[in-house]
């Protein structure tokens, strides 16, 4: 929990420091690409005639109740059976949660991001933003926060258990069906890339952070 406090600023700041503002530069140039080649608009259209809903809809439930349920249940088991590693484990994916969504949400907040109407595949409005301050909510828009939030978690916690091969695999397994999930549905495919980019970032900040008290 001390640890959590202490550094829950700090990797705030450091997700943005040194080359990692790269990664930021990276996904709004990415992004800009994506929107400027027409491909966010001919993925919508692709996936929505694919009519996958079945397969992909519950990633956006499952990325969202999975951040808050994880994070607790480890902390809680860590704390019942006194294990220093799963408390921590807990507590490490508690800061990539939020974390996530505090960056994911402030970039959302002034970017105004139009999200994509899934009964209209005739009129393109991928191009749309509302550019300003809290124009357009930070529910919906660039990037994505079900992405950025699960790349933030896995990578924190790969982190921490990069030796584990099944905490590598359920992982990526995570991500990738969480991320292409919501790009079927509510976000547009460059949400999802700059999301990916973003919350590997803050991943790999909580990381580090963390893996020192597991020693």
């Amino acid at each position: 929990m001390h640890h959590f406090l202490k550094t829950l600023p700090i990797n705030i700041l450091h997700s943005f420091t040194g080359k990692k503002i790269f990664f930021h530069l990276a996904a709004i140039v990415l992004t800009f690409i994506i929107l400027d080649s027409g491909l966010d608009w001919e993925y919508f259209v692709t996936v929505r005639n694919l009519n996958l809903d079945y397969l992909f809809f519950p990633a956006i439930v499952i990325g969202a109740i999975v951040p808050i349920i994880l994070p607790i249940t480890l902390i809680i088991v860590g704390k019942i059976k006194n294990s220093k590693k799963i408390s921590i484990s807990g507590w490490c994916l508690a800061q990539a949660v939020i974390l996530g969504s505090i960056i994911s949400s402030m970039y959302k907040a002034f970017t105004g991001r139009v999200q994509p109407n899934l009964v209209d595949l005739i009129n393109d409005v991928s191009h749309s933003f509302q550019f300003g301050f809290w124009r357009h909510g930070v529910f919906w828009g660039w990037p994505s926060s079900h992405t950025t939030i699960a790349f933030s978690m896995a990578f924190a916690l790969m982190g921490l258990h990069v030796e584990n091969k099944k905490v590598v695999f359920f992982s990526l397994l995570y991500i990738f069906y969480i991320g292409i999930g919501v790009s079927f549905s509510v976000h547009w495919f460059s949400e999802f890339v700059a999301g990916a980019i973003i919350g590997t970032v803050i991943g790999v900040t909580v990381g580090k952070s963390f893996v020192k008290e597991l020693k």
